[in-house]
């Protein structure tokens, strides 16, 4: 699968559109003249969007993944070529520094309501901004979250950098993938219930309603204990995880506290022993790369399946 999309970036990158270009962001409608060309992307998973898009060369740098120890060998090479502008959230004089005339975020991946980087404080500076779709819940209403999420953002950047085949080339293959993995699951089986672990002792730090590890999970036939938590990704009490008994937990990996230390906390904490994915040991670990809207959403489900439905 990897192999098929990045032959398929490679090879069908096209020319820059010049006709003005209108997409969605959020709440907003933004027009683009013409496609940017000094674009920054702000954590690993938006930055792999634009990479497999083939659109580094349209790049200035990007922010927000050292800071958070995201970055792995597979994508290493890929922004090889690149400056890291801010370890974590970049401050408008950054941007503004780097000459950016496009920045790719989302709400809580690079802007917090209110803070100092927004689309409207940008935009004096020629700077504009498309908003990550999952990340919308924060500043209004949105369905719930969906595979939906991910394609709609692949297909948007397609149309403001002007490479609309490569983006529906890309979608086409991650649809006809997810089918051939989805096919092959047991649809009249009880869906497993599923809690994901991201971090956090006192109260862990989880996936609600409009997060996407919901959309990954449902993808692969499981249902998230917190399906009703409306939410995005945000803290509750070990008491409701308890109460919610999932079968299995989906531990997401990054930073100072590693998988392994998150599944013995888990297995180790006395007040955790009854849930069944603690007693049966049913635990499986993605990436934050994989557990965020991003390209490798699809070998996350496929993770998730093989966790849920295998022998």
């Amino acid at each position: 699968m990897k192999r098929l999309v990045l032959g398929l970036a490679a090879t069908l990158v096209a020319s820059p559109a010049l006709a003005q270009t209108t997409i969605r962001s959020c709440d907003r409608e933004v027009t683009f003249e013409e496609p940017p060309k000094a674009a920054v992307s702000n954590d690993v998973n938006l930055t792999e969007m634009m990479l497999v898009l083939g659109l580094s060369d349209r790049m200035v740098g990007y922010t927000g993944i050292s800071g958070w120890k995201t970055l792995d060998e597979e994508m290493r090479e890929g922004v090889a070529e690149l400056p890291e502008l801010a370890e974590k959230y970049p401050g408008r004089e950054v941007l503004i520094g780097a000459d950016a005339d496009f920045f790719f975020a989302g709400w809580n991946y690079g802007m917090k309501v209110g803070g100092e980087v927004t689309p409207e404080t940008l935009a004096p500076f020629g700077i504009e901004v498309y908003e990550l779709t999952e990340s919308c819940i924060h500043i209004g209403d949105k369905p719930k979250v969906s595979m939906d999420d991910m394609y709609n953002d692949l297909l948007n950047l397609g149309r403001i950098f002007g490479v609309e085949d490569t983006a529906y080339d890309l979608v086409a293959a991650y649809k006809l993938e997810l089918d051939r993995i989805t096919s092959t699951l047991g649809a009249d089986e009880e869906p497993p219930r599923v809690f994901v672990y991201d971090s956090g002792e006192d109260k862990p730090f989880t996936a609600g309603r409009y997060a996407m590890p919901t959309a990954l999970i449902e993808a692969a036939g499981g249902v998230n204990v917190l399906d009703e938590f409306e939410k995005s990704w945000a803290r509750i009490d070990w008491e409701t995880v308890v109460e919610k008994n999932p079968e299995v937990v989906v531990i997401v990996n990054y930073g100072n506290v590693t998988a392994e230390q998150k599944r013995n906390f888990m297995k180790n904490n006395p007040a955790l022993a009854g849930i069944d994915a603690v007693r049966n040991d049913r635990f499986v670990t993605l990436d934050y790369v994989e557990a965020t809207p991003g390209p490798r959403n699809i070998r996350a489900v496929k993770t998730l399946a093989d966790a849920f439905w295998g022998d």
